[in-house]
């Protein structure tokens, strides 16, 4: 009989106390065996420390001094692992039964698949689930103009997202990662770029793992539900600290992973984005500037970081071009589905 992977859950929170009660009950009320939660706290100041000491027999807890920012903490809670496999989750998130074993059964058929996404729709932040089932992420993809999206974001699902396919990469809301994926793509030992601090850093994982060679999976039955609060549409009700973040990060993402074949190949809608957002910043957004100071004094850094990814990559030009399309761009893997039947009857019979 075969055995499935273990999987290590990773949640960092911050101020999470609305949320992370009921995600890590739906986290510990998965049928899997060989699951262990990590949970880092960033200094949260709203009652979440107390709200996770009522589940400290059932979770390893680590408790920051300072806010260390998302990437940095999932990569103390990584680090603390040594899992086949590691679910990046939320703490909005709520998992719907089986998400776990029906992800990782989908991982396990196939050995170029480095990452995975189930489908992820939205409720209100008070976890009520809406009555039409609206459709939160179904991966991400990639436009010329360098922008990443999420597949399907605010539409009902009418089961247009049903099968098995290949995407460009996973939200990191609920994003499960192989750890042989994970050791391979890590740039300076960081897995996630901890120069990102928040947001962002799920594309920069997903662009570097498609460079160096590995794939990601969509899992059609793998069931959640997040509270999305940034959104391309609420972008001036955000706390400007995250804008900032938002604009420093999208420079990142430029530097380390694009090809100099993609650039030429998308130039025009490139420039033309990057004048927008320089425009928005001058005009609307001032306290964003402070962002191209902070990608300035940290050249030097950023691009050893490319010269690695480079260094070690492994896709072709042809390939990575064929990702970037202004209508979410993915591949048919209907093989997935009877190795994914075959492999749960021997695992769970």
């Amino acid at each position: 009989m075969l055995k499935s992977g273990s999987v290590a859950v990773t949640i960092v929170t911050y101020n999470s106390g609305s949320y992370i009660r009921r995600c890590l009950n739906s986290v510990l009320d998965q049928k899997y065996p060989n699951l262990e939660v990590v949970v880092v706290d960033n200094a949260s100041t709203d009652g979440t420390p107390d709200i996770l000491e009522a589940f400290e027999e059932r979770i390893r807890l680590f408790s920051n001094e300072v806010n260390v920012g998302f990437a940095a903490a999932q990569n103390q809670a990584i680090a603390a692992t040594k899992a086949d496999w590691v679910l990046v989750l939320n703490p909005d998130v709520l998992l719907m039964p089986g998400f776990i074993s029906a992800m990782v059964t989908a991982g396990e058929a196939e050995d170029e698949v480095g990452s995975l996404c189930g489908k992820l729709l939205t409720m209100t932040s008070k976890f009520e689930l809406p009555q039409r089932p609206m459709i939160d992420s179904t991966g991400i993809y990639f436009t010329p103009a360098l922008r990443h999206l999420d597949r399907g974001s605010r539409t009902v699902d009418d089961g247009s997202y049903n099968e098995f396919e290949y995407v460009f990469g996973a939200t990191g809301a609920a994003a499960l990662y192989r750890r042989k994926m994970i050791d391979d793509i890590a740039i300076g030992g960081e897995f996630f770029d901890a120069d990102f601090f928040v947001y962002r850093e799920d594309a920069d994982v997903a662009w570097r793992a498609q460079l160096l060679g590995w794939k990601c999976l969509y899992v059609p039955h793998a069931l959640g539900y997040h509270v999305r609060s940034v959104l391309p549409g609420n972008r001036r009700a955000l706390p400007a600290w995250i804008n900032m973040h938002s604009v420093k990060n999208r420079c990142l993402l430029r530097i380390k992973n694009t090809t100099k074949d993609l650039y030429w190949r998308n130039w025009l809608p490139i420039s033309m984005r990057d004048g927008l957002v320089v425009m928005a910043c001058l005009i609307h957004e001032v306290s964003s500037l402070k962002a191209f100071k902070l990608v300035a004094a940290n050249f030097a850094k950023f691009r050893w970081k490319r010269r690695e990814i480079m260094r070690r990559r492994r896709a072709s030009d042809d390939y990575i071009a064929a990702w970037f399309s202004f209508t979410p761009r993915s591949f048919p893997a209907p093989h997935i589905a009877s190795k994914t039947k075959d492999r749960a009857k021997a695992v769970y019979r």
